[in-house]
């Protein structure tokens, strides 16, 4: 009797998937003329007579990391450089970001210094949940098992709504410093979907026309309670060459297995070898959203790269630091021989896959800094004479004089009480806001306790 009836609950849920297919069409429009051009009209890079390159990543966890990083930000609004009348959020220039964490970075890069006086309301105190379901239950069996509980419209138009206004890249590229990547999972090739020059060079798609809204919810998709979101590529319609980086580590062995599968990935869309790209969360592959800038540096055939030679002569000082809003551990099925069984045992897989990217995404990003400042450092001070006064090496320049701070701020590094309070905060996209205060304010601490940070404010 068991078997028949678990026979017949299987047969009845593949019926109702078949019956009940949930997905989202693509909303990104083929490319007019060169996609280059188009991708980098308006845009600022780090300014070259700047000493400073400071950069943040966001990880994922709903509202809660949402309102981490804004404490963060809100901190690096308060802190002053020394020997200037800049704070450091002044000097901010690149933000990475997945899942909750790129609602602040988004939001932050197209209002930048408004953001800070409305996003607590705007968002943080607001139920973005609202007309989305997000149980698994037997009433949303079938759409679960059809592609996702809900289709991206609903927490699409809520943003749009709430914060967005319909703002699309070609209005969140334009406005300056700081850059901001937002990173998806392409669930297919198993790799860091960044929306950017990139990716969107080989789908041939124009991505100024690409609505905001939508680049954060496939940031933001958590899997079964959202369909992927979809890309279509458009391979025949330009014919802008793809960086030779990107067919040489195709191919490279040597490459790193980060690097090379990102690459091969990106040969496949111009290829035409995958016509729809299903994004879902970006923390399913890099919960902090480090793949991006880690590809950048390992991709570059310079030692200086993704710097100019310029920016590379005048850099003194590198912050980053990465913001983890993870939770920790929960359930009581240790406890017993039983379980976990399901949603449980769904959400274990997932916290599993995300917590294992997220120590491999980590290492890999101290090791590449590390190689990156010894090569800088070799490079600098192998320069002749004219090449340090073209590059513009001020006077008394020493070649040697550049140092990176890397550090990960966490719910982990306060005193054992907080930290546990902090980790029972739900990763949902509601809060009650005693709630969202209190994470708030635990970002801010965050910065104010970080020693990299001291360490770097007292070596300027």
């Amino acid at each position: 009797m068991r078997w028949s009836g678990f026979l017949a609950a299987v047969v009845a849920c593949s019926w109702l998937a078949g019956c009940a297919s949930v997905h989202n069409e693509p909303v990104n429009e083929p490319a007019h003329g060169s996609v280059v051009d188009q991708l980098h009209l308006g845009f600022k890079e780090v300014a070259d007579e700047d000493d400073l390159l400071i950069g943040l990543a966001f990880s994922g966890g709903g509202t809660r990391a949402a309102a981490f990083s804004f404490g963060v930000l809100s901190e690096f609004d308060r802190i002053p450089v020394p020997r200037g009348s800049d704070k450091l959020i002044d000097r901010l220039d690149f933000i990475s970001s997945v899942s909750g964490g790129s609602i602040t970075a988004a939001y932050y890069g197209l209002k930048k210094r408004a953001a800070l006086t409305d996003f607590r309301e705007r968002f943080l105190l607001q139920n973005a949940e609202e007309g989305i379901e997000t149980r698994l239950s037997l009433a949303t069996m079938g759409r679960a098992l059809g592609g996702g509980i809900n289709d991206s419209h609903g927490f699409t138009q809520w943003l749009d709504r709430n914060l967005f206004h319909g703002a699309t890249y070609g209005e969140f590229r334009a406005v300056g410093p700081p850059r901001v990547w937002i990173n998806a999972s392409d669930i297919y090739n198993r790799v860091p979907f960044v929306f950017g020059a990139t990716a969107f060079t080989a789908i041939c798609s124009d991505l100024t026309k690409f609505p905001l809204s939508n680049a954060v919810a496939a940031s933001a998709a958590v899997p079964v309670a959202f369909a992927p979101i979809v890309i279509k590529a458009y391979p025949d319609t330009c014919n802008d060459p793809l960086p030779q980086w990107i067919l040489r580590s195709a191919e490279d062995r040597n490459a790193s297995p980060m690097l090379r599968s990102f690459a091969s990935a990106i040969l496949r869309y111009r290829e035409g070898k995958v016509p729809y790209i299903k994004l879902l969360d970006g923390g399913l592959v890099d919960n902090f959203g480090l793949a991006g800038f880690t590809i950048s540096r390992e991709s570059s055939t310079t030692p200086y790269g993704p710097l100019t030679p310029q920016q590379a002569v005048r850099l003194r000082r590198s912050l980053f630091l990465v913001v983890d809003a993870k939770e920790g551990l929960s359930g009581d099925w240790v406890r017993t021989v039983e379980g976990p069984t399901g949603t449980d045992l769904v959400r274990a897989a997932i916290d599993t896959t995300i917590d294992a990217s997220v120590g491999a995404s980590y290492v890999a990003f101290k090791r590449t800094m590390t190689d990156w400042q010894n090569a800088l450092v070799k490079w600098r001070c192998g320069l002749s004479v004219a090449d340090r006064q073209r590059y513009g090496a001020p006077p008394g320049w020493n070649c040697r004089d550049v140092k990176f701070f890397v550090e990960r701020i966490g719910f982990d590094q306060f005193e054992p009480a907080r930290a546990a309070e902090l980790g029972k905060v739900p990763t949902r996209f509601h809060l009650p806001e005693r709630q969202v205060d209190q994470v708030i304010d635990a970002g801010r601490d965050a910065v104010r306790q970080s020693p990299s940070l001291r360490a770097f404010l007292n070596s300027l």
